[in-house]
């Protein structure tokens, strides 16, 4: 998690997470991708920081007869890689202008550029049942007050029979200070306490906001969906990852995990 003037757990609803999370991700967009470009890729699909790519787990299972959408798409790393690897039609989305900027740089300089879309993962402009696969690799579902109202708004727009896969900080994290050495294995918080994480200035506005759901949680908000749970995959962390990203490293992925990944259809 970034570090700011104050950090603690408040509330925090839906308009100011919006505002912050698109402020910050817009004036980090280009620290972001000089920070991580080179474990991500220009045109990989690394499901999180245990560095499993689609290419190896295929959780998609994407196909070039496929219209797929992308939710906080970053650059669109992931969206790149299923246009040149899978053929597939593939459109990138985020919240953020700043990261949709870094991702246009990289799609001229690879050559492959996927369709690049300004929108919130609450309010997707495309028609019912429009795509056939939606996926996000750590995108929205964390930095949104109402993640079953993204679960609901996937669901809207995949066809029947459509999945949805995504990625996101796995619950039991959040019991864990955010430290990778041995002191980031003592829980100190109660995974039970829902209240978000605040990152605020000095004149108490919130400037970075992530949320946590249980994993009780998650299964009933992507089920109110309209949506049904085929898998949950709890990736290990590899022996022959030696990076360190924020609070995750081989030190504590040897003993949480710090992924979750959720594989899901549309009935």
């Amino acid at each position: 998690m970034p570090v700011s003037d104050s950090v603690g757990r408040r509330t925090a609803g839906t308009g100011e997470t919006h505002a912050a999370n698109r402020a910050w991700w817009d004036g980090e967009a280009a620290d972001y991708y000089a920070e991580h470009g080179s474990f991500l890729g220009d045109e990989e699909f690394v499901w999180g920081p245990e560095g499993w790519t689609e290419e190896t787990l295929g959780l998609l299972q994407a196909s070039s007869e496929q219209r797929i959408l992308e939710i906080g798409a970053g650059a669109g790393q992931c969206a790149r890689w299923l246009t040149r690897h899978v053929g597939a039609s593939v459109v990138a989305t985020d919240l953020s202008a700043g990261m949709l900027r870094v991702g246009a740089d990289v799609s001229r300089r690879t050559g492959v550029s996927p369709p690049l879309v300004q929108c919130d993962g609450l309010a997707l402009p495309f028609g019912d049942a429009t795509f056939d696969t939606v996926f996000t690799a750590y995108g929205v579902v964390p930095f949104v007050a109402d993640s079953a109202a993204v679960m609901a708004e996937v669901a809207r727009v995949l066809r029947p029979g459509g999945r949805f896969v995504f990625s996101t900080t796995h619950p039991i994290r959040w019991a864990f200070p955010d430290d990778p050495t041995e002191t980031g294995l003592v829980a100190r918080l109660s995974y039970f306490d829902r209240t978000p994480y605040v990152e605020s200035d000095a004149s108490g506005h919130a400037t970075y906001v992530e949320h946590h759901r249980t994993l009780g949680d998650r299964i009933r908000e992507i089920v109110a969906g309209g949506l049904l749970v085929e898998d949950v995959v709890e990736p290990e962390w590899p022996l022959d990852n030696t990076e360190t990203w924020g609070g995750w490293s081989p030190t504590r992925g040897a003993i949480i995990p710090g992924t979750a990944i959720f594989v899901c259809r549309k009935p």
